[in-house]
């Protein structure tokens, strides 16, 4: 790079659209007649929350919708805001509205999910009264991040990956368009790996592709093929980064590692995300999904240790909920694995949507009035701990789907005895073998 250009903003500050028509991606929400630009159209701006992985435009998207409509703009970063920046903002907020008529200004809150519940309170009388106009951002579900009566008072649009089409269409306008690159001669002989390291990301595309550039500062042309865009990659891979580059990266190869039963490259993938600054209720969570979906009833007190460690760390906070965290890693990545229950409810899920709401069977619908009685709701039920062993063979399903098997217990010590105790129920349903 020249002197004169290494006083310039990185290529993705450099390319950030200025306008709705230059933003890509997120048609399902800035599409013409899509619900969020004709809440910008009509100028009726309430509060809302974008929720989606990193680089794919929700700090941009902010930017445009103030600059359309002309509102007064303030930001505050999570990570580093506390109350007192929060009403600071609220009181320069209401000292611009006596001279903006267009609107009450927007409050931008990036990453609001690191907001604590305190940080979070102080928000809701000036979202709800109209003092400000709130717009967060966040990489994590607001279900679990985001406190109820705030969630309540924002509408949530969820922001998608980059598809392929939305990549190439970033890469020809920055070929084009910007100031450095349209004074390079440039051959893009593939553009594979470009996309492929990308994984969908505005920013990391942009990224990659300066680094691509400056690296063959000295050539003409820069030739951009896979070879090149992987050499360059490994030659600067960066260090985990909490705020995006890698985070999915990490999470992934930690679940997968746990999935593949090696607790040694699971506390590995741990180890990398608490170094790195990750929420550890974020990582405390993942284990209990993963109790569920990748060990499940092939060891039930696996789910039992992930929740105690979910309310442990959430008391004692860190550096010492590093250790729960290791020990329920380890645990898990060292069970025996059953996907069975989560296979199962997913087979029932498609079986629902295929089949409608079908009738309960007569027998064990509830009949708390004599009318129901009548018409013979609860008529033949028959009352399990009445019989032998606890058990009587009665038909619970609707009788479209009679004799649908939806759990399969798999080949593990804890399921070969639910196996067991199913064959001797339901013979015609578990076969022995």
């Amino acid at each position: 790079m020249s002197a004169s250009s290494s006083l310039l903003p990185p290529l993705p500050e450099r390319m950030r659209p200025r306008t709705l028509d230059q933003y890509v991606g997120q048609r399902h929400l800035v599409g013409e007649g899509c619900i969020l630009r004709k809440m910008i159209e009509s100028g009726n701006l309430s509060s809302f929350i974008l929720w989606g992985p990193p680089g794919v435009g929700k700090t941009t998207l902010a930017h445009i919708i103030a600059q359309t409509l002309d509102r007064d703009f303030f930001t505050l970063s999570a990570v580093i805001a506390g109350v007192k920046d929060v009403r600071e903002v609220f009181e320069k907020a209401r000292g611009s509205s006596l001279f903006n008529q267009k609107g009450a200004p927007i409050l931008f809150i990036d990453e609001i999910h690191r907001f604590n519940k305190a940080q979070q309170d102080a928000l809701l009388g000036a979202v709800e009264n109209g003092t400000i106009v709130l717009i967060g951002a966040t990489t994590e579900n607001p279900s679990f991040e985001v406190i109820t009566p705030l969630l309540s008072r924002c509408q949530v649009f969820v922001l998608k990956s980059l598809e392929k089409a939305d990549l190439q269409q970033l890469l020809d306008r920055a070929l084009e368009e910007d100031v450095l690159l349209r004074e390079k001669k440039i051959e893009v002989k593939e553009s594979e790996a470009l996309m492929r390291y990308s994984g969908g990301d505005a920013r990391k595309l942009l990224n990659v592709l300066e680094l691509v550039v400056d690296a063959q500062a000295a050539h003409s042309p820069v030739v951009i093929d896979n070879a090149t865009v992987t050499a360059s990659i490994q030659e600067n891979m960066a260090i985990y980064d909490k705020d995006g580059e890698m985070h999915y990266d990490i999470i992934s190869a930690f679940i997968k590692s746990i999935r593949g039963s090696d607790p040694n490259a699971a506390i590995y993938y741990l180890a990398r995300m608490i170094d790195g600054g990750e929420d550890p209720l974020f990582i405390a969570r993942r284990l209990c999904i993963s109790a569920s979906e990748d060990v499940g009833l092939a060891n039930p007190n696996a789910l039992l240790l992930a929740n105690a460690c979910f309310e442990v760390v959430s008391k004692i906070g860190m550096p010492e909920g590093r250790i729960p965290l290791a020990q329920t890693t380890v645990y898990l990545a060292s069970s025996p694995k059953s996907n069975a229950s989560y296979m199962a409810i997913d087979h029932a899920l498609e079986k629902v949507k295929e089949t409608g709401n079908l009738p309960v069977p007569l027998p064990i619908r509830n009949a708390p009035t004599r009318l129901m009685e009548e018409l013979g709701y609860s008529d033949g039920y028959k009352y399990a701990h009445d019989y032998p062993g606890n058990f009587v063979d009665m038909e619970f399903l609707p009788e479209t789907l009679s004799g649908t098997v939806f759990y399969q217990p798999q080949a593990n010590k804890h399921e070969n005895t639910l196996r067991a105790y199913l064959e001797a129920c339901w013979p015609k349903y578990y076969r022995k073998g």
